[in-house]
């Protein structure tokens, strides 16, 4: 996918500047060039020799390279690759760039480029969490620059928590998302995955066995495309997909919330198992044993997302996709479901515990459509998505 791609990669001055050693041999056995650009922080943390041996390519250093000027000048090098690539960004670089600084080579290439760029920023928690920080991250989002991570996990000074450097095959998952030239290119995709929580009391909720790995690998697919996607994800077990805009939800009506904000999009596909019901009212502290015996719950129903998408007189999906879990009757249930929510297509599946579906690897579903079903053989989740989104993408063409 990266084959003949060219990337910029400017490595910023923080210990997590090693990991770009295996970066760039992660890009190159994709058929990427890496052109790199180190700071002068960065030499601190690994040398200009290790870089240039890995890239095959000399280390751009110093703005005021004469030599380096009559040969190609900073200009032409921030315009002459398919992205541009921050890692590590740190706190210092992402200030420089929301303030439109140029003091030096990195930053001078980031403001004269028409390039897009990928940053990973990666800087100590509570660089990360610092109100600058996040006033810069608003405001480089808003500036239409793209993020991967940061992750949570342990710091090298010893602390734990966001703003940990997305691994290397992270960033590559999302400069491949960036650059990916599919047949969905310029369509917006809105995906939603796993679980809802609905909050019984403090500690306890009702809640799914969906671990959100079939949303995650259709996510995936269909970034992979050229899909601009927006996954709105529940507490899912597996993490998200990398070159997406994630938004995280734990409840049915935030998720509802969420879907609102994401729309308009060319297609949703909704994967999420919502919960139906919810406590009418949460209690605000732990519910205790009680000699009057067991506590009564009071239900209410949640926001039915999928029937409300699929039945918006404005705004409405071109395609929208539902899913059915169901343990029964599959092919029957699933069809009703359609025309009850009046989706475009419903993709069902056996979820019986005798399957192993519900939580596992594999998946056996049925899609139906105003056609009827099309039963597909048991497969990977991962070959689900891929031909999910593959059918995703022929519709919109039509």
């Amino acid at each position: 996918m990266l084959a003949s791609k060219r990337i910029l990669l400017i490595i910023g001055g923080g210990i997590a500047a090693y990991k770009t050693l295996d970066l760039i041999r992660r890009l190159q056995e994709r058929g990427a060039s890496v052109t790199p650009v180190m700071t002068r922080a960065a030499e601190e943390f690994v040398t200009p020799l290790s870089v240039s041996a890995l890239s095959g390519q000399k280390v751009a250093r110093d703005l005021f390279d004469l030599t380096d000027e009559a040969e190609m000048g900073h200009i032409q090098l921030s315009r002459s690759a398919d992205l541009v690539v921050v890692a590590p960004a740190t706190a210092d670089l992402m200030a420089k760039m929301a303030g439109g600084l140029a003091n030096d080579l990195a930053s001078t290439l980031l403001m004269a480029t028409d390039t897009r760029v990928l940053i990973a920023p990666a800087m100590n928690v509570r660089m990360w969490e610092h109100a600058a920080t996040q006033r810069n991250r608003a405001q480089l989002a808003a500036d239409g620059i793209m993020f991967v991570g940061p992750n949570d996990g342990d710091m090298a000074c010893g602390e734990f928590g966001p703003g940990r450097m997305a691994e290397p095959l992270e960033i590559v998952a999302a400069i491949e998302a960036t650059l990916a030239q599919g047949p969905l290119k310029g369509k917006r995709i809105l995906v939603t995955s796993g679980p809802t929580h609905e909050p019984i009391d403090p500690v306890r909720y009702i809640a799914n066995r969906s671990s959100g790995a079939q949303g995650t690998a259709i996510a995936r697919a269909l970034a992979a495309l050229g899909a601009e996607v927006v996954f709105v994800t529940g507490p899912a077990d597996v993490p998200p997909p990398q070159g997406v805009e994630v938004v995280h939800v734990e409840t049915a009506r935030q998720m509802s919330d969420a879907v609102d904000a994401a729309l308009p999009a060319d297609a949703g596909v909704f994967v999420a198992a919502v919960a139906d019901w919810r406590m009418a009212s949460a209690s605000v502290h732990k519910l205790k044993k009680s000699k009057d015996g067991l506590p009564v719950l009071e239900f209410a129903e949640n926001p039915d997302i999928l029937a409300r998408v699929s039945q918006m007189k404005n705004g409405r999906p071109g395609l929208v996709v539902g899913f059915a879990a169901e343990t029964n009757d599959v092919v029957e249930n699933a069809t009703a479901k359609r025309l009850r929510k009046q989706c475009d297509w419903i993709v069902a599946n056996d979820v019986s515990p005798e399957t192993g579906i519900m939580g596992g690897s594999d998946n056996a579903i049925v899609l139906i459509s105003e056609d009827g079903a099309d039963i597909w053989p048991r497969m990977g989740k991962s070959d689900v998505a891929d031909r999910l989104a593959t059918r995703i993408a022929v519709a919109l063409e039509d």
